[in-house]
């Protein structure tokens, strides 16, 4: 039975709201930019495109303020399992409860898999979604049948780290992802060892840091956003933060020198993403690792440093967060600190989280204001890889 001509007003109404609101994540008016059929992934203008768009810096947008379930959501990156996304998976990105998500090898079964996978996941993400994952080269590949095949610690020229890095950021791009969490910008202490060693581009700081802002430089061409990690420098430290807790016992003027050079280079390169490290470092924060201290990502890294972009944690699943907290308590601490994205890679992270981030934000104004800050960041770097909201993104898969 027809509905009646006002109920149907009401729902286009309706409609028009919700498409405003997610169409803000983008940073963009409604109605702006909608790609047309073909091959071209839901959420994406249709069009080639070389590098990151000129305007994608972002700075305020003419679009009106998210609803806060949505802000809170764009601070939100995921995993789910298996090699098709659930239907929650294309629910939380039809609502905008989420910025994107994260892939992992048991996400991927092969390349026209992972491009149906992928095509859908911007289908329901009217806003367009983050889709990262980690293709730093060597054993740290989750699309196996993509390069690079060497490890960053084979990678020893400028040239070697810019053809590595095109080749990482092609295939990802050309199977639909657009944020790859590499490089590691990590400096190895000069006698050897620490707990990421075969992860480390060779050599001291200036040359890890003319690496690291190659492989920026040649992501950004390819349109795929760079993550430059684990800030503020894991290199000295001797516990993977993934399996432990450890701390990096080096003075302000040893890491300041050192551990910071590839990040200064990174940032000078206009690196879109930062990843946050969980280590402790007393000299700069006695009580609180990397990614939930407030003077290590707010007062070094946005002041000293001068950071612009998005400020993404490792995972909060990591042993050493773990150690301190429950994934809630610390996706609360690391979006205080500073931080813009949570990363969670638990498949059952979200449902503890986004609540928690919520009702954390409805009840302290300092919170929320924060919150808005890291979605405005994280609308300004999709704008700046392309992605643009599309009206009839809604169902269909």
């Amino acid at each position: 039975m027809p509905a009646p001509p006002e109920t149907v007003r009401r729902r286009r109404l309706l409609a028009l709201v919700a498409l405003a609101a997610l169409a803000a994540v983008a940073g963009v008016a409604v109605g702006a930019g909608s790609g047309s059929g073909g091959d071209t992934p839901a959420g994406l203008e249709s069009g080639s495109r070389t590098g990151f768009e000129e305007n994608g810096q972002g700075g305020p947008s003419a679009s009106p303020p998210l609803p806060l379930p949505v802000a809170v959501g764009q601070t939100l990156v995921f995993a789910f399992d298996g090699t098709a996304a659930p239907e929650y998976v294309h629910r939380r990105m039809r609502r905008g409860e989420g910025a994107g998500v994260i892939l992992f090898g048991a996400n991927v079964a092969g390349p026209a898999q992972l491009r149906r996978l992928t095509r859908g996941i911007q289908r329901s993400a009217r806003g367009g979604a983050l889709i990262a994952t980690d293709q730093e080269g060597g054993e740290i590949r989750n699309l196996p049948f993509a390069g690079p095949a060497e490890a960053q610690s084979a990678t020893a020229t400028v040239a070697a780290a810019r053809a590595a890095a095109t080749t990482a950021a092609r295939a990802l791009a050309a199977h639909g992802l657009n944020v790859n969490l590499a490089p590691v910008a990590d400096v190895q202490p000069a006698v050897g060892g620490g707990a990421l060693a075969g992860r480390l581009y060779p050599g001291g700081p200036d040359a890890v840091a003319e690496l690291t802002a190659a492989s920026v430089r040649a992501h950004e061409r390819e349109g795929v956003a760079a993550t430059v990690k684990h800030y503020p420098g894991l290199g000295r430290a001797t516990v993977n933060t993934d399996f432990g807790s450890t701390t990096v016992d080096a003075t302000r003027a040893e890491i300041e020198a050192g551990d910071l050079a590839p990040y200064r280079a990174a940032i000078a390169a206009s690196a879109p993403v930062v990843m946050s490290g969980h280590a402790l470092y007393p000299a700069y924060d006695p009580d609180r690792i990397a990614s939930q201290s407030p003077v290590l990502m707010t007062d070094i890294l946005r002041g000293q440093l001068g950071f612009e972009g998005v400020a993404m944690t490792d995972s909060i699943e990591a042993q050493a967060v773990l150690d301190r907290s429950d994934v809630a308590t610390a996706a609360v601490r690391s979006i205080a600190a500073g931080n813009d994205i949570v990363l969670m890679t638990g498949s059952g992270s979200w449902n503890l989280v986004y609540p928690r981030l919520l009702r954390r934000a409805r009840r302290d104004p300092d919170f929320r204001a924060r919150i808005r800050e890291a979605a405005d960041r994280v609308a300004a770097l999709k704008r700046r890889l392309g992605l643009r909201p599309r009206p009839d993104a809604a169902d269909s898969r």
